[in-house]
């Protein structure tokens, strides 16, 4: 019954959205709107807008719709708002296990998976001392012991860049805490004719256990992930176009991502209210802004991708399918979690990610962006969000974020109730003019020295 509330709400606000491109005084960014489009994709009706979900694909019909209101058009070759790519969802059995050496765990008996089920695996294994995640080698399966506390995040980014294929973690309070929060049988999704991706499964063992499986360096492990599920369907971007009036001026992209979590196995909805209907929610009042007044020298497409937490399928389809060149895009800005302001920064202001790679956040910020450098450049955010997939193939692209690691992240409490609105609305409105002035300049950002990230 709510999907046809959904729709009929999508269609309803549409009307409302009149094209206002007449208009030449500054926009400003309204907190009641900002309030309005947090209460509808971080509602309940969305159920938390899973990846490659019902949810997520009204989220794009939100979106667009919004976008068609504001005067947009679709973008070049496309003939209509929305974009949707080929999605493989295999749904793990919850009957994975570990065997080392003569000790054997079952998601059933104390083994905790955290993420990934992978495919089957038999290795050795590394055991990894010491407190330094500099120190671990790119082994195929490697045991750690991390700290107690967030530092267990470097641990598992580091992971992540060397290619590790299964990491098993000595159990911290910390990590008890995560694997009750996860969804070990999550769906994995991939994108249809594509391989896997190669992210480490990640497993949690019991301390006492873990120190007696530590005794056996060198000893062989066979993971088995058990059998799966496997289905096609359709993750979804939704896309806007404002042309430009020099087509050989180059074109700016401003982007969030649609999705999170879903609902849990408990039945509780993750709403994802900063992660990231927070940036969606941005991108659409730089839209309605922009779209204002007299046209700009470049175009700007406007983008809230599907399926990023899963691993980025909507932006990689969108950099393998893109409306225009991407070689024509000359900056993109990617808008992840405003919703609250880290209180280590100064009021008011965002981080941008991998700020010192190039001089597009150092040129925003001279123009009046409340943004400032990254806080955490040993978390790897800049590789972490949608900019990601783009800067790899030479596009000027970073993520801003309000606080990127604050408490509620991949937790119930990132609702409605834990936003800060007033923060969203003063976080926007500073994007607007330096915006504008980039769509009718001739400056183009550059990556500086050794800044653009290479494919591994």
């Amino acid at each position: 019954m709510f999907r046809r509330s959904a729709v009929a709400a999508i269609a309803a606000l549409a009307l409302f959205a009149a094209p206002v491109r007449a208009q030449t005084a500054p926009v400003v960014v309204d907190p009641a709107w900002v309030a309005a489009h947090e209460a509808f994709l971080a509602g309940d009706v969305l159920r938390g807008r899973g990846s490659a979900t019902h949810d997520e694909a009204v989220a794009a019909a939100y979106v667009a719709a919004q976008f068609q209101g504001f005067g947009l058009q679709p973008a070049p070759g496309m003939d209509g708002y929305t974009q949707t790519a080929p999605v493989i969802r295999t749904t793990p059995s919850g009957t994975a296990s570990l065997s080392i050496g003569g000790i054997t765990l079952s998601q059933m008996d104390g083994l905790g998976l955290l993420s990934g089920a992978g495919t089957a695996l038999r290795g050795r294994v590394e055991v990894v001392t010491g407190n330094d995640p500099a120190a671990l080698p790119a082994a195929e399966i490697v045991m750690i012991a991390p700290p107690e506390g967030p530092a267990v995040g470097a641990w598992i980014n580091t992971a992540f860049r060397r290619g590790n294929r299964l990491v098993i973690l000595r159990e911290t309070a910390a990590l008890r805490e995560a694997v009750a929060r996860s969804s070990p049988n999550r769906p994995g999704l991939t994108l249809a004719g594509t391989a896997p991706r190669s992210s480490p499964v990640l497993v949690v063992v019991p301390a006492m256990t873990w120190d007696r499986m530590a005794l056996m360096p060198g000893t062989g492990a066979v993971w088995e992930p058990g059998p799966a599920h496997v289905e096609e369907t359709v993750t979804t971007n939704a896309v806007g176009w404002l042309p430009g009036t020099d087509p050989d001026a180059g074109v700016i992209l401003i982007s969030a991502h649609l999705d999170h979590l879903g609902v849990r196995p408990d039945g509780v909805i993750m709403h994802g209210a900063n992660d990231d209907a927070s940036g969606v929610t941005a991108v659409l009042e730089l839209a309605r802004a922009l779209s204002n007044g007299e046209p700009h020298r470049r175009g700007i497409l406007f983008v809230a991708y599907g399926s990023e937490e899963v691993g980025g399928l909507g932006s990689h389809w969108f950099g393998d399918h893109p409306p225009v060149p991407l070689t024509d895009i000359v900056a993109n800005l990617e808008i992840e979690m405003i919703g609250a302001q880290d209180p280590q920064m100064p009021d008011g202001v965002m981080m941008m990610t991998g700020f010192d790679r190039s001089d597009f956040g150092s040129t925003l910020q001279a123009r009046g962006a409340l943004i400032a450098p990254d806080l955490y450049p040993e978390q790897n955010f800049f590789e972490r969000s949608d900019n990601y997939q783009l800067a790899l193939q030479g596009v000027v692209a970073h993520t801003i974020s309000g606080w990127a690691v604050t408490p509620t992240y991949h937790s119930a409490e990132d609702d409605i109730a834990h936003l800060d609105i007033p923060f969203m609305t003063r976080a926007i409105q500073s994007l607007v003019e330096p915006l504008r002035w980039l769509a009718s300049s001739d400056f183009t950002p550059a990556w500086t020295p050794g800044g653009q990230p290479q494919p591994r």
